[in-house]
Parts: C-alpha cells; structure tokens; sequence
C-alpha cells in the first residue's frame, strides 16, 4: 500500500494526527505511543467540518509545565521511551533547522515551541500512525507554507518560518492561497523524514482516504490534510512503433535525428545494427510514441534521413508508477526518478543531465557526483 498527502492547505502536527485517525488507523494506536512518556498527555479525537468537508481533528491536552527544552533533553526523554528511529530524527531535523535559524550550536538550541508537550504527542503519535499502515512508499503533494507573519517565543516571525523554509529545502513549496501560517515546524519535520517522493496523485487504485482538520476554518481554502491510500498501479498504454531500415546514411548524423526525434514528442528512439541483403550493413531505426504525436514524427524521419518508407505497428506499452523526488550535493538540485512494482521500488536513478549539470558548476567528476547523489536517496 503507499500513500499521499493533499497539502494545499499546509501541515501540521495535529493535521496529520487528524488525517490517520480518519483513514482508519486506531486512536489508540496514537495514544499508545504518547502514553510511553509518562507525562499525562491526553489525545482527543471529534468530528470537524471544514469549508463543509468533514473531516477529523485531533486535540493533543498536555499539562502546563513550562518547561524549555534543549535537543538533548528532547533526546535523552525519547530514549527513555525506546522511541523509533523516525522520531529521533525528526527532532533532529528540527534542532538543526533552529540552530541555522538562531545561529547557536545544535545541542544548545531551546525548543520553546516545539519542545512543548504537544509537540512531543505530535511527533510520536504520528510516526506511529504511518508505521502501523506500513506502506511501501508516502508521496506528497507541494507544500502550501502560508504567508504574513506569526509570534514565536523571541516575537514576531516572518510566515513562512525560517526553520519551515530550511526544514523543506530542495522540497516543492508555495505561499497558498491562506494568508497566514500553514505549515508549522513540526509539520514540515514530519514531512521531511517521512515523505519519499514529492508531486502529484500517484498512479493508484485508491481504498481509503482521511481528512485531518486544521484549527482554523478560513474562507480561502478547505482547511484539511488528506491521506489517500492505496495500491499502486502499473501504467499499460497502446503505443505506436515507427520503424524503417536505412542503409545509404552518414552514420555521423545518426545522433542529431535521434535528438530531433525525442525532441519532437517521442517516448523513446534507437537504432539497432542490421545486415539487409547483399551483406549490405545498415541500421534499423526505431520510433515509439503515442498515436498523436504520429504525423510529426513521420515527417521528422522523412526530412532527416533518406528512408523513402515507414511501418508501423501498434503495441502494448507497460510502465511502471514512477514519482520523481530531489536530492541536494553542495547546493545543486539533482532529480531523482522512482519506479514502484506492486508498490515496491524496484529502481531509483539520478537524472543523468542534472549530475552533469552539477559536475560542471561544481568542477568535480560526473562519476563522483553521481555516486553522492545515490547515496543522498533515502532507503526503503
């Protein structure tokens, strides 16, 4: 099973808490989880209605303590606990995106508003909400951020935060249509170690779907998260292949068709060695595309080379889902394709033109840049 977050309306803690228990996943799950710190949290799940949409929200009730807590406290508390391993990091994430904010060391950063005790709920309960659905992969849709400003523990900040904007950097975000706060710290903490591919709807047959309600309901957009689950699909397409067999052409122009061909619309174009009769060497060029993109591609043969016919055949095309995500090396934005069968990866590759790109800025080896991009890729 994989799953997807509709953030156009943002993220936060209790929003994705309030999207779990609507897709089906347990209170007591959540509960479960929070109820290991000993610290008298309560979670609280009620109907809500946002811009008419009904949906879940879920309420953390901490008791008052007052307390500021540095990174490690937050962390010698989550060991007491045996808390996963995506909980340590998302509060790593956190300390470090505070630290770059308020220029201070990591272990020294004092999370006044995220160290609170609902924060904490926030965090555990929701790692272990997307562990008991145990999917293969969670896409996410870009991140509406908000706008305007907000009041921190130091004053007034500017929206979006500027720990929000470096917990997601290299991750696609927006302002939204809300002109104020939309995604906290801990939702984008949340989403930065939980999500493995961002961008649209994924191909999938669709079983379930959770709506987590926000605090708010404004007039400018449906204040709710959604989770869409379900299975993944393979993509099965007709597809129509061009091909034509050209012995009599200068083999250096060969590259510059199979250029203007890709750039004309073709799903894919090769050429493949032949021997035609008479033991005349040639080669067999070969066009995929759709059936629309046809009448372009024929004339781009015709007026390339020096074939005086085409055949055609139509064919069943398979494709796997595939989603693309990014990794950063040294501040340059690499893309990454994933392919899913029945919703496992099978493939994840680096685009070739983005590393070369890197390569270049950054006066280093392709093969090096490539291998840290590879290396950036998170795990399944």
């Amino acid at each position: 099973m994989i799953g997807w977050l509709d953030t156009q309306a943002g993220a936060s803690g209790d929003m994705l808490l309030g999207a779990l228990v609507d897709a089906g996943v347990p209170l007591t799950v959540l509960r479960d989880a929070v109820d290991q710190l000993g610290l008298g949290i309560g979670l609280a799940a009620t109907p809500a209605s946002r811009a008419g949409l009904g949906a879940t929200k879920v309420d953390v009730h901490a008791p008052e303590d007052g307390t500021s807590r540095t990174w490690a406290e937050v962390r010698r508390l989550l060991d007491t606990v045996d808390a996963p391993a995506p909980a340590h990091e998302v509060f790593h994430r956190l300390a470090e995106a505070e630290a770059g904010v308020h220029r201070v060391p990591v272990d020294e950063v004092h999370f006044h508003e995220v160290g609170a005790l609902d924060a904490l709920a926030d965090v555990l309960g929701v790692v272990a909400g997307f562990a008991h659905l145990g999917l293969s992969a969670l896409h996410c849709s870009p991140v509406a951020l908000g706008s305007g400003t907000t009041r921190g523990a130091h004053g007034p900040l500017p929206v979006p935060a500027p720990a929000v904007l470096s917990l997601l950097a290299g991750k696609p975000v927006y302002a939204g249509a809300s002109p104020y706060e939309s995604t906290t710290p801990t939702g984008a903490a949340l989403l930065a170690t939980l999500v493995t591919d961002w961008g649209g709807l994924p191909p999938m047959s669709v079983t379930r779907t959770g709506m987590g309600a926000g605090g708010r309901d404004p007039q400018e957009v449906a204040n709710v998260l959604r989770l869409v689950l379900g299975e993944p699909l393979q993509d099965k397409r007709s597809a129509l292949l061009l091909e034509t067999n050209v012995d009599d052409l200068d083999p250096r122009v060969w590259p510059h068709v199979l250029a203007q061909l890709l750039d004309a619309g073709a799903s894919d174009a090769w050429l493949t060695p032949i021997l035609m009769k008479k033991g005349r060497p040639a080669h067999t060029l070969s066009v995929l595309c759709e059936q629309a993109r046809a009448p372009v591609l024929r004339a781009v043969v015709f007026r390339e080379t020096s074939t005086l016919g085409l055949r055609e055949c139509s064919v069943d095309r398979h494709t796997l889902a595939r989603t693309e995500s990014t990794v950063e090396v040294a501040g340059h934005t690499i893309r990454v394709k994933t392919a899913l069968l029945d919703g496992v990866v099978v493939n994840r590759n680096p685009e070739w033109e983005d590393v070369l790109a890197a390569a270049t800025a950054l006066g280093r080896p392709a093969r090096d840049v490539l291998a840290e991009a590879v290396s950036l890729v998170r795990p399944q």
